[in-house]
């Protein structure tokens, strides 16, 4: 073996690495922007948004509060009117936990008598309401311990009840079944996915195969050009969500709680960000190869921190903040709002508006692109 050929095609290949700068960025930058994400990434249910309905307004009730945040699972945002304002924040998915106090909640621990709180947990992520629960029945038990031996040094005596007791309901699973959640939020997933690479493979192969640059010379325009692409790849998506749809109803028992409508009318907003993505890429992509990488650097931060699989609330600032300008953040929460909680338009508007507004920016970016590539 001559260490000098050796060396001609170590040099030979170091130069060709480093003139395809887009794929040498990407390799290096890929496997830091995976290991900053799964460090951050955490399976514990801090920070729930929660919503509170005192009509004791009293300085129990306020040693209450102050007792399920000090446990850090619990982040008090909303004070609220009446259990209608409770049940709304909770459907929107403003609010992951409703606590209410009744008015007579002072009154029974000065009588010695047992005080009864209400927690309702938003169950539709199965493994975090199992910790909210716990946690807040946990809450719940250590008040009374305390109440237990300040009666007991007052009056010699042990009560036969505890003095608080916090009673728990799940909502929307009650049965706390991992699929309820999981389903649909693999449903959004498997969309991006589908759309995008859809997109990427369609526009890139055929432009390496030439064929592309046959169809500019034609009179076709730009514009119809890309539509012609994109519109039958979205009826491939809707086919295949239709198929996971029924296959969530028969294999998983996961029905459509809610309007069909407005479930593929948001999709149809999703379908566009996703092949608007996936078109950018195909546009500053010299090849597939290329192209598939910068399509891993996008989809894969987005199903990290998306809130698919992993609390958001759980993430520091900087990533939720992030996440806010991923589609799939909004989707995920759409597609749940409708599946499992059967609400609507008038409860899920929040998610719906920076979707449909994300879905146009990128497409119309695509677009302009595509033209100026074209050009």
């Amino acid at each position: 073996m001559s260490l000098q050929r050796l060396w001609s095609i170590m040099r030979k290949e170091i130069r060709q690495i480093t003139r395809d700068r887009r794929t040498l960025v990407t390799m290096i930058s890929l496997p830091i922007i995976q290991l900053v994400l799964y460090g951050y990434l955490s399976n514990e249910v801090l920070h729930q948004p929660t919503i509170v309905w005192d009509q004791s307004n009293t300085t129990e009730s306020r040693e209450l509060i102050r007792a399920f945040e000090n446990t850090r699972y619990f982040s008090i945002r909303m004070a609220a009117r009446n259990l209608r304002d409770v049940e709304q924040r909770l459907d929107a998915g403003q609010a992951k936990v409703g606590l209410v106090i009744p008015p007579d909640y002072a009154t029974q621990i000065h009588a010695g008598r047992p005080a009864t709180v209400l927690a309702v947990v938003d169950a539709s992520d199965a493994t975090s309401a199992q910790v909210v629960l716990s946690v807040a029945s946990g809450v719940g038990n250590r008040l009374s311990s305390d109440l237990t031996v300040s009666m007991i040094e007052r009056r010699g005596q042990r009560p036969p009840f505890a003095p608080i007791e916090v009673r728990t309901r799940a909502w929307y699973n009650p049965d706390l079944k991992s699929s309820v959640f999981i389903v649909p939020g693999v449903l959004a997933v498997i969309m991006q996915f589908t759309t995008t690479f859809l997109s990427i493979t369609t526009i890139v192969r055929e432009r390496e195969m030439g064929t592309l640059e046959q169809l500019v010379v034609t009179p076709i325009q730009p514009i119809e050009l890309m539509l012609g692409k994109i519109i039958p790849l979205m009826g491939l998506g809707y086919i295949n969500m239709t198929f996971i749809l029924l296959l969530a109803w028969f294999w998983f028992g996961v029905a459509v709680k809610g309007s069909l409508l407005l479930l593929y009318a948001m999709t149809l907003a999703f379908f566009m960000s996703s092949l608007g993505i996936g078109t950018l890429i195909s546009t500053v992509s010299k090849n597939l190869q290329q192209a598939l990488q910068l399509a891993q650097m996008i989809l894969l931060p987005s199903i990290l921190i998306s809130g698919f699989l992993f609390p958001r609330e759980s993430l520091p600032v900087a990533l939720q903040w992030l996440g806010q300008a991923l589609p799939l953040t909004y989707f995920v929460i759409v597609v749940r709002g409708i599946i499992i909680k059967g609400v609507g338009f008038a409860l899920l508007w929040r998610q719906i508006i920076p979707l449909v507004v994300l879905a146009v920016i990128v497409f119309a970016m695509a677009i302009r692109l595509f033209q100026k590539k074209i050009d």
